[in-house]
């Protein structure tokens, strides 16, 4: 997908975002539910102004922050040999969180669900673009397994993401079967991925004593 392309789709959600929320304003209470607990029931509140403003908001700063990474980038020259499957994660990314948006604002007009197992499937489809992302990234400041280690050498950078990307796929498929095992959901979704960044950073450091030493 062209640059230009996925970032006027991205902006597209973004509108679409902000849409839904003018939308659906009058039908909202005066106090949204905006939060929810790891078992999956509401627990926290905002005023409905701010609980239909507050996703889309941070989304289209994110975009503008997702936009402009590239660009500042001191190798920003990396970056160009992934960057279709970067675009295509900002599309993704702004989808999930148009998901996330539309999920508050069914809750806050009646209709009832467990919200960590309804986010599994995305956050799963999410997690496992990542892992293909990172079998592509090239070394850089701002996307992909950034330790001291991985930054000071392309061979441990290379090595440690051929290892991501099969562990973040893999921790996608698990998030995403947290729909069918509500009460061990949310270790699920975030377990795998804990492990696997706490893994890699070990492994980064193993790796770089090892071809440094």
């Amino acid at each position: 997908m062209k640059g230009r392309k996925s970032y006027f789709i991205a902006l597209a959600l973004v509108v679409v975002s902000f849409g839904l929320s003018a939308y659906f304003y009058p039908q909202m209470p005066a106090q949204m539910a905006t939060h929810w607990n790891a078992s999956g029931a509401a627990d926290g509140t905002m005023p409905k102004l701010w609980g239909l403003l507050f996703l889309p908001t941070l989304t289209a700063g994110l975009l503008v922050l997702f936009a402009a990474l590239p660009r500042i980038d001191p190798l920003r020259e990396n970056v160009a040999a992934f960057r279709e499957y970067y675009d295509l994660f900002v599309v993704l990314f702004v989808a999930f969180m148009l998901y996330v948006h539309l999920l508050t604002i069914l809750w806050n007009l009646g209709y009832r669900f467990n919200f960590t197992t309804v986010l599994a499937p995305a956050m799963g489809v999410l997690f496992y673009f990542i892992g293909a992302l990172m079998n592509r990234v090239e070394r850089n400041w701002f996307v992909g397994i950034k330790t001291p280690w991985t930054l000071s050498n392309d061979d441990v950078w290379k090595k440690t993401h051929t290892r991501a990307g099969p562990l973040f796929k893999l921790a996608g498929g698990l998030a995403a079967l947290a729909v069918f095992v509500p009460q061990y959901a949310i270790y699920l979704m975030v377990g795998p991925v804990l492990l696997a960044s706490i893994y890699l950073t070990v492994y980064s450091y193993v790796e770089y004593r090892r071809v440094t030493v």
